[in-house]
């Protein structure tokens, strides 16, 4: 089942988004737990991580789309939100909110589920994956991989930062590589393993993950480059 929010203001348009996802489960053998908002602040404050997928329109009266979309932002990096607008210039700027993609008014069902395939196949790509790592002592920690932003070593250390706060292990960069290397992590030096999916740009030799920079081997820039490439266009497929 895949949680979806619509958040559309005009009936008529609220209406034509139901009925299309009532036709994309019929031809997918797609299940959705349907929930409707009619303004930004409805979905916006008092926001729970508790969708998938949120379909919103830009233009929502007093608390905007691309507000909304802010706010959502700041509890829940993992949603997928695709903007429903008439005002493209507006929606070319959801990359500040990282949105997948954005479909305009009148909205055809052709171009609807071409963004739906997209979003479910970003899903499939987001499904949570757990890591375990010892913590000393004989204990061990269950870490979710979506959560960790790098992989750091320190003499015989491995910090794990996570949005959280970090956690340190005993271990190998090598031992770290093994375990994170077929989940969209790249080694960029000799110290750090990053995950893609948290990379935001680049900033001279550096990495931008979340707020922090990164160190990117003069070494391994162009692999780092590369694999970020092909990170970035596995999920906008």
């Amino acid at each position: 089942m895949i949680r979806v929010a619509v958040v559309e203001d005009e009936s008529a348009y609220r209406r034509q988004i139901l009925d299309y996802l009532s036709q994309f489960e019929r031809e997918h053998g797609e299940h959705f737990q349907i929930t409707v908002f009619q303004d930004g602040a409805r979905i916006a404050y008092g926001y729970k991580p508790e969708f998938d997928l949120i379909l919103m329109d830009i233009e929502l009266g007093v608390v905007s789309g691309m507000e909304a979309a802010e706010q959502i932002r700041r509890l829940d990096r993992e949603v997928v939100i695709i903007f429903i607008t008439n005002m493209p210039q507006y929606a070319m700027k959801g990359y500040e909110v990282e949105a997948l993609d954005y479909v305009l008014k009148p909205v055809s069902y052709y171009a609807f589920a071409q963004r739906m395939e997209r979003a479910l196949k970003r899903m499939s790509l987001r499904r949570r994956q757990y890591i375990t790592v010892s913590t000393g002592r004989g204990a061990l920690k269950k870490l979710e991989v979506g959560e960790l932003r790098y992989v750091e070593v320190q003499e015989h250390s491995l910090i794990y930062h996570t949005f959280s706060g970090t956690l340190t292990s005993s271990g190998t960069m090598r031992e770290a590589e093994r375990l994170l290397g077929d989940k969209g992590f790249f080694r960029c030096s000799k110290s750090f393993l990053v995950n893609l999916e948290h990379v935001d740009g680049m900033a001279g030799d550096d990495a931008l993950i979340a707020g922090e920079r990164v160190q990117i081997s003069r070494a391994r820039k162009k692999a780092f480059l590369d694999a970020l490439n092909n990170h970035i266009n596995e999920v906008s497929k």
